[in-house]
């Protein structure tokens, strides 16, 4: 790589931190960065903006408004209170049951809102309430919940995967990142559901009340109508019937039948003020799209992602031994960088050298997005772990004792996915998405 190379590198990478350091929005700096780079390199505008554009000209990027809009509207209309009920029916009545349930209720709506945050500002600001009611330690509480919504990140449907695809632009299908996300997302639930328990029994937290069986009818009643939508998606993506923008599309459209018509929780102002909710957060995410598009045309001008893999290649030509580097390394600036800003930055660099050393695009990237989300728990940049020490009135460095026995638990699930490709391409293979 020629010094000018390197200059123009490091002229771009230190751009976007040197703007993120200063506060500016990561759409902002990623954009900013770009544009300062390309006149450094003397690239045409016309191709940066072009560029730019391209990434919101494609249809894989409908599939995110109306996944937003589902996820808020479900939000909005408490599908999240009827799932915690209908998990504490599943196992409640085990030692520590109200922290299984958070695992579990996580699991289920993360399948529903695709977000890590949503999450914990849904069912955190329900249950960890509940949990220290209960005798449950408000640190515990917080980790449990925390890294339980990082579920939702790799369970279909996830905002991170549909923005994986977008980056990588590697014509990639949403529908295969969807099923490649199925069994490793079971995984993570299972490797999470390890120290919660072991913590429980531990320090002899309660079982959770019992209820009649009237109850609990109703509660299963109440509960199918919202996890259909999870149905609808799983369903019609794997069977060929929509692709995940017209399964995204109708499930939107299913949840608001639901929150209307049979919760009959959700009128026509707090309608508006969802889609309005929805609109705020996409015109964001658009932006952002765009932008990160303009840095990935600068890093293929410099071609940057051959040069990286030869680089690193010269260190050792052993690819797993290299790619557990990566993922140690992706992990510790998670600690630093938001994972949004990682996902933007490191997917067009990072999914060419994966493939280049023979890794499937739809395996490394749930890899890669279980590695950037662990950055969502962490102190001091984490935006889960800050939501929910705010909820529970707890200074984020005192949840880190117990906070650190489930990111473990995630770091050891994130390389059992790395080591064993076929958990996260059995599922594709199996619906012929992938040969």
């Amino acid at each position: 790589m020629s010094a000018n190379e390197l200059i123009a590198l490091a002229l771009l990478f230190g751009s976007i931190i040197f703007f993120i350091i200063i506060r500016i929005p990561v759409a902002f700096a990623l954009g900013g960065a770009s544009l300062i780079t390309a006149l450094y390199l003397d690239i045409p505008l016309y191709n940066l903006f072009s560029a730019a554009a391209s990434g919101l000209n494609t249809f894989t990027f409908m599939a995110v408004p109306f996944f937003m809009i589902m996820g808020q509207i479900m939000s909005d209309g408490h599908i999240s209170t009827r799932l915690v009920q209908f998990s504490s029916l599943l196992v409640g009545r085990l030692r520590g049951g109200t922290a299984i349930v958070n695992v579990l209720v996580s699991m289920l709506f993360g399948g529903i809102s695709g977000s890590s945050v949503a999450d914990v500002s849904s069912i955190g600001a329900m249950i960890i309430p509940a949990m220290k009611k209960e005798g449950y330690d408000p640190e515990y509480s917080v980790a449990v919940t925390v890294t339980s919504s990082v579920q939702g990140v790799i369970i279909p449907p996830s905002q991170n995967m549909i923005f994986f695809v977008i980056y990588a632009n590697a014509g990639l299908s949403i529908t295969t990142m969807f099923l490649a996300g199925y069994l490793p997302g079971i995984l993570l639930g299972v490797a999470l559901l390890i120290p919660t328990i072991w913590i429980a029994v531990k320090r002899k937290y309660p079982y959770s009340e019992k209820k009649s069986l009237k109850e609990n009818l109703r509660i299963v009643k109440d509960a199918l109508f919202g996890l259909f939508a999870m149905v609808i998606i799983i369903y019609s993506t794997t069977q060929g019937v929509a692709s995940a923008t017209e399964a995204a599309a109708i499930a939107a459209v299913y949840s608001l039948f639901v929150t209307v018509f049979i919760y009959k929780n959700m009128g026509l102002r707090q309608f508006w003020r969802s889609m309005a909710q929805a609109v705020d957060n996409m015109t964001m995410i658009m932006l952002a799209i765009a932008t990160s598009f303009a840095f990935r045309y600068v890093l293929s001008f410099l071609k940057a992602p051959l040069k990286l893999t030869q680089m690193l290649m010269a260190m050792t030509d052993n690819g797993t031994v290299l790619m557990t580097l990566i993922i140690l390394a992706i992990v510790a600036m998670g600690l630093f960088i938001d994972m949004g800003l990682l996902l933007m930055m490191l997917t067009p660099v990072l999914v060419p050298m994966a493939m280049n050393l023979g890794y499937n695009p739809y395996h490394i990237g749930i890899v890669f997005i279980l590695a950037m989300a662990i950055g969502l728990v962490t102190p001091p940049v984490g935006n889960a772990i800050i939501l929910g020490c705010n909820i529970a009135q707890v200074r984020a460095e005192k949840t880190i004792k117990d906070l650190m026995p489930f990111v473990l638990a995630m770091v050891a699930c994130t390389i059992i996915l790395l080591l064993f490709p076929e958990i996260s391409l059995f599922i594709p293979r199996l619906v012929g998405a992938i040969s």
